[in-house]
């Protein structure tokens, strides 16, 4: 047995093993679910309209480019609020981005939407419930907040709740945790209102998405999206100046769940591409940034580049002023999501449409955006 045949031969048997421990986790979660479709446990609303994004999955579906995508949406209309839980922050409890923050103190996601959208208030709570209420006592102004990765956190009644899932792992080919990585039994996904299949190829068929419709079996109401990712301009982290990649001897410096995506795109422009890979919401140490350093160096090469992706530049930004002295073009790719098949405006309307008689009738019993009695 080669290398190769015998790993995927130990894979399979630690699956096997792990079968009974997700099916101990799997009738824990069901159980939880059914507490609350009971209302043994209570799920509290707020009159602010709730937009609640997140997955089935552990990571990797591209649910931050669609909070910027409804962030870009609704800006210019409200004044609108993420609350993320801050993952890996070396902080706990309620926070509000402000001058002082650093991925560290507020995680690396919620820096990068502080660092893209200085009008947006970034905030983050392990508890949501605790969370809103806070934030809203603070900045009464808020007349919308987004939930980054909120799906499971079923203490808050969303207005509006957007599954997204991954075009290449879609939850119904997937498992529960131990065995595969979903949080929560598949038909959790009848919670949704909307379910995007996100990092859909660009050139996806109306045949392909009609059959994976057909796997995903919406419930009647629930609107089924597709999404592809596009690559925007790339800039200097230091100086944010533009710098097109055509042509360019690429290190690609990379702690996110899936970096394959970004890797076969940058492939087809550069002249050659290296990878530094680390994992997903990885801190990079002092180590990390000399080897960084030592790799540009010792490439002899013309025309060279490191490329990292915004996430990663946001945990960078850590060590801007030693970045700085280096003088190495240190350049941010970033990203944004397309909805596919003309269904952009649908998809537009159906935000809009709730966020408006949401703020209106807030308006209308005098409440204002900032008002925190829950709606049990």
């Amino acid at each position: 047995m080669d290398s190769k045949n015998l790993l995927y031969y130990i894979f399979s048997v630690v699956r096997v093993l792990l079968y009974p421990f997700a099916l101990l986790y799997g009738a824990i979660v069901w159980l939880r679910n059914r507490m609350y479709d009971a209302k043994f446990f209570t799920s509290i609303g707020f009159t602010v309209p709730v937009i609640t994004v997140g997955n089935l999955s552990t990571g990797g579906t591209g649910k931050t480019p669609h909070v910027e995508y409804l962030i870009r949406l609704l800006q210019y209309r409200y004044r609108v609020a993420t609350m993320s839980r801050g993952y890996k922050r070396h902080t706990q409890g309620f926070m509000v981005a402000d001058n002082n923050s650093n991925a560290l103190r507020i995680g690396d996601e919620p820096m990068q939407y502080h660092i893209k959208f200085p009008e947006l208030v970034v905030s983050v709570a392990e508890e949501r419930m605790i969370g809103i209420p806070a934030l809203l006592q603070r900045r009464p102004d808020i007349d919308v907040i987004i939930l980054d990765d909120a799906y499971q956190h079923r203490s808050v009644k969303a207005g509006l709740t957007v599954l997204i899932t991954d075009y290449s792992r879609p939850f119904y080919k997937d498992h529960i945790l131990p065995f595969g990585s979903l949080r929560e039994n598949r038909d959790a996904y009848k919670r949704a209102n909307m379910i995007i299949v996100s990092k859909c190829p660009l050139n996806l068929t109306a045949e392909n998405a009609k059959e994976v419709e057909q796997h995903i079996n919406p419930i009647p109401g629930q609107q089924v999206f597709y999404t592809g990712i596009r690559y925007d301009t790339p800039y200097d982290m230091i100086s944010n100046e533009l710098v097109p990649l055509t042509g360019k001897n690429i290190i690609l410096v990379c702690g996110i769940a899936r970096p394959e995506p970004l890797l076969a795109y940058l492939k087809t422009d550069a002249s050659d591409v290296h990878t530094l890979t680390y994992q997903d919401h990885h801190y990079f140490v002092s180590q990390d940034l000399e080897e960084m350093k030592s790799a540009y160096e010792n490439w002899k090469v013309e025309n060279k580049v490191i490329v990292t992706t915004e996430k990663d530049a946001a945990r960078l930004h850590l060590h801007f002023e030693k970045l700085k002295e280096w003088n190495i073009p240190i350049v941010v790719i970033p990203i944004a999501v397309i909805v596919l098949f003309d269904k952009g405006a649908d998809f537009d309307e159906i935000v809009l449409k709730y966020v408006e008689q949401a703020v209106a009738e807030n308006n209308e019993y005098g409440m204002g955006g900032g008002n925190t009695e829950p709606v049990i």
